[in-house]
């Protein structure tokens, strides 16, 4: 099975509540993966495919 990671800080989402994921709002190549933590506090994720970055 392959661990899926919050794309800000890298913690396994299938140990936080509240996780996302979601094609890049930018090129829509990469998948942002997103913890309930990084959600709330509003950490900065980045495209792995284009640079984008989001709130």
């Amino acid at each position: 099975m392959t661990k899926i990671t919050c794309s800000s800080c890298g913690t396994d989402i299938s140990t936080v509540s509240n996780s996302v994921s979601f094609s890049c709002p930018n090129c829509g190549k990469a998948t942002i993966v997103r913890c309930g933590k990084c959600r709330k506090l509003v950490v900065k994720y980045k495209c792995s495919s284009c640079g984008f970055e989001g709130p």
